[in-house]
């Protein structure tokens, strides 16, 4: 097949302001008199209660305040008010911080809106905001224990006994200034000091305030009652699958391949790497976060991890007899030899340390991340600290991160046997969703494929040894999404082994004791053998990292959403997945598999009937671009013709809120309009110019996933197909890509994305030739 160079994407220069979308419904209507004297009487105990709970080590007249909305959420009349919006929900329930008790602007609109509608107005003074407050009250202790901590039972403050000792994670709310919020923390910490606790790491980050304690039970009561403090939880527990697999002996290894001096460093964040004959030549360096855990990989994890990034399918190479490798690699190791973070660390400052040294130090632009937390499952709400940390990272440094989406043992029933009747039922278990940090935005997610069966010559005839899957099916023990938001998660899958169901032994079986089952790898200690086998998701992401350093090999400055969108723009869900999951419903093969497996070839090439434009871009929040594309003749007929578009984009975070990201992106693909009329329709219009210009309806490409499902995501991909004749729309289409402002319009002025458009046609059409001839190449 042939291989081509992508072709650029052509941007008209027009720069508009987008037209805004309207919504948020109508507003209830509260009698003014009694609905202002209900919510002042809420807002005096609120007052009085947090007057109350506070101590004298904590004087403080600042206010916190949680409000339930009915509708919209107005946080711009708050924010008028001199209140700052901490936190959101889905329900419309906000957390709000006021400098002071007093309330006084708050307390005014309550007083002319309790005076009814003055002469020559409609309605009273400040009704359409009034009456959309519902409920004013306070945050209890209970509301302050993390998901993992009510998991093991504590539900109130009472529950923690006093004289017990805790480790735990303090985390305070955003209230703005670092120097605000160091201030608040070092008072939490000298308390905690104080009563003979002991403070083990600070971390002050963007938008995340967070400190590591030992603590008495009678401390962690009182630290429950400080408004200040948003949420109180135990460490993380990375989940990490450990053991040997069975003797692997090769007689003879094939050629090992040179690799060039610049080719693309992967950074490996696990349990550190050990030194092996077969990537010795392409380690830049290795640190350790913090240095006391040393670089040496006892655990044997992230030399797993490191094989597959480098080599990626190892045993196909060993079988066609060369060995490749497709980056440099560099190492941080940020969990001790029993696969535990420090506990002296907070994971958020760790990643922050490791990523960004390794990028400074190594320039690595590429990173994997096989942890995860299986005692955080993303439960449809928000994600936590450590995936907001990766995702504000992914932003800053312009960096590709990829996580996996974590394993977990099938559920499906009362006995083992039915990981193999239940399958793949099981896998859309609300208790089978990501786990921590896999909901973040900005990165690249990656869930599980079998390789195959599992089952090896020894079972062949073995009735009682079953197989629960077959190739490119989904494992058993992948987690599945969807994301915060219904956000698309995973973003890919790709091959991490399989599990057995062996009942000699009574248990699942998977690639670590048992070679068939899994994905062949490097071993951590070489002098004993070279290679091993493993299941698991950490297994699959590597995969995914393999194929993105390729990508950044052909395009070494493209930015991080650039190699997003042509990995998503060259994804296919496997038809073996399709077939498995289609009896599940609609939603099962987004949830398990998300855009599915990327093909690399296709996402670093052009071929003579497939042609990839693209745009590596950036656009002023709440304006629009558009691009033109061209159409030749010969795809306007023919066949059938696929027009499929990516969008990758990394917008800033907060996990406190209900919509996580800042900014919002999206595109439509428009055919058979002059430009003109496609810029005047989407461009933003003052009252005087009267209404837009309309676009009908047929000009309008249907993309598939539409709007409202694939908007949700940084990274979204959609496609349309035609099989008539589509001529009578002319030989160019425009995509239009809008940036939607939102709580980052605050700090932020402008977006960066990427843009991926293929055009795909039958194999013996040359498409190539004719579109070369109409665009530049790349520069």
């Amino acid at each position: 097949m042939a291989r081509y160079d992508h072709l650029r994407l052509v941007r008209l220069p027009e720069q508009l302001e987008r037209r805004r979308r309207s919504g948020g419904g109508t507003a209830p209507v509260h009698e003014p008199g009694g609905h202002s004297r209900k919510l002042r009487t809420e807002l005096d105990a609120l007052v009085a209660e947090q007057q109350r709970r506070r101590r004298p080590e904590f004087v403080d007249p600042s206010l916190i305040l949680r409000v339930r909305m009915n509708g919209m959420t107005l946080e711009e009349d708050w924010e008028r008010l001199g209140l700052t919006l901490l936190a959101s929900d889905e329900d419309k329930t906000l957390i709000l911080f006021a400098s002071s008790d007093e309330m006084q602007g708050f307390r005014e609109r309550l007083d002319a809106y309790s005076r009814g509608t003055p002469p020559g107005q409609a309605a009273p003074s400040y009704a359409a905001f009034i009456n959309r407050v519902e409920e004013i009250s306070s945050l209890q202790p209970r509301d302050r224990i993390g998901l993992r901590l009510r998991e093991d039972g504590f539900t109130g403050a009472d529950d923690f006994a006093a004289d017990r000792i805790f480790l735990l994670d303090v985390e305070l709310w955003d209230l703005g200034r670092r120097e605000v919020r160091t201030r608040k923390l070092d008072q939490i910490a000298d308390y905690i000091e104080a009563r003979a606790g002991e403070v083990l790491d600070r971390y002050v980050g963007p938008s995340i305030t967070m400190l590591r304690a030992r603590l008495s039970g009678s401390v962690v009561r009182t630290l429950l009652d400080l408004d200040v403090v948003a949420v109180i939880d135990a460490p993380p527990e990375p989940d990490i699958a450990t053991g040997d697999a069975l003797e692997l002996t090769l007689a003879e290894l094939p050629a090992l391949e040179p690799l060039a001096a610049d080719a693309p460093v992967i950074g490996v964040v696990d349990s550190g790497l050990n030194a092996h004959p077969l990537i010795d030549d392409v380690v830049v360096g290795a640190i350790g976060v913090p240095a006391v855990l040393g670089e040496a990989d006892d655990l044997g994890h992230g030399t797993r991890v490191g094989g597959i990034a480098l080599f990626g399918d190892l045993r196909s190479q060993l079988a066609g007899g060369m060995l490749k490798r497709v980056a440099r690699i560099a190492s941080a190791k940020v969990v001790n030899d029993r696969g535990a973070f420090d506990e002296m660390r907070l994971v958020p400052s760790q990643m922050r340390e490791a990523l960004t040294t390794l990028h400074q130090r190594f320039g690595c632009r590429l990173f994997v991340i096989s942890l995860g937390d299986a005692k955080r499952i993303y439960d449809g709400s928000k994600v936590g600290p450590w995936a907001a940390t990766l995702d504000e990272l992914a932003r800053e440094l312009d960096v590709v991160i990829v996580v996996s989406a974590g394993n977990r043992a099938p559920r499906g029933g009362n006995r083992i046997e039915q990981a193999v009747t239940e399958y793949p039922g099981y896998l859309l278990e609300p208790a089978n969703r990501l786990c921590e940090p896999a909901g973040a935005m900005n990165v690249i997610t990656v869930g599980s494929l079998a390789h195959g069966e599992g089952i090896g010559p020894d079972f062949h005839e073995d009735v009682h040894v079953r197989a629960i899957t077959r190739a490119l099916e989904p494992s058993p023990f992948t987690r599945v999404g969807p994301g915060i938001g219904g956000a698309l998660k995973p973003d890919f899958v790709d091959v991490g082994g399989t599990m057995v169901f062996d009942p000699v032994v009574t248990r699942l079986r998977l690639g670590e004791d048992l070679p068939t089952a899994g994905v062949l790898t490097l071993h951590h200690r070489a002098l004993d053998r070279l290679f091993t086998t493993g299941s698991g998701t950490s297994y699959a992401a590597p995969l995914v990292a393999n194929k993105a350093a390729r990508i950044l090999a052909r395009f070494p400055t493209a930015s991080a959403n650039l190699v997003r969108a042509l990995l998503a723009g060259a994804a296919q869900s496997p038809d073996e997945a399709v077939l498995k999951l289609q009896p599940l419903g609609g939603e099962a093969l987004r949830s398990v598999c998300g855009h599915g497996r990327i093909d690399a070839v296709r996402a670093a090439y052009s071929d003579d009937h497939r042609v990839v434009f693209y745009a590596d871009d950036e656009l002023p929040l709440d304006h629009f671009a558009v691009y033109k594309l061209p159409i030749p003749e010969l795809f306007q007929s023919g066949g059938r013709r696929t027009i499929r578009v990516s969008l990758a984009f990394d917008p800033p975070v907060r996990h406190t809120r209900a919509d996580y990201t800042g900014v919002g992106m999206s595109f439509r693909l428009v055919r058979g309009c002059e430009s003109a009329l496609i810029f005047d329709h989407y461009r933003r219009r003052t009252q005087a110019e009267g209404r837009r210009p309309d676009i009908d309806g047929r000009y309008n490409c249907g993309l598939e996933p539409g709007p409202r499902e694939r908007e949700r995501s940084t990274l979204q991909s959609a496609s349309v197909t035609f099989s008539r004749d589509t001529d009578r729309y002319g030989d160019s289409y425009h995509l239009v890509v809008r940036c939607e402002a939102g709580w980052a319009a605050n700090f932020e002025t402008r977006q960066r994305f990427a843009v991926v458009v293929e055009l795909k046609h039958q194999a013996e059409v040359q498409l190539y030739a004719r579109l070369r001839a109409r665009v530049r190449l790349p520069a």
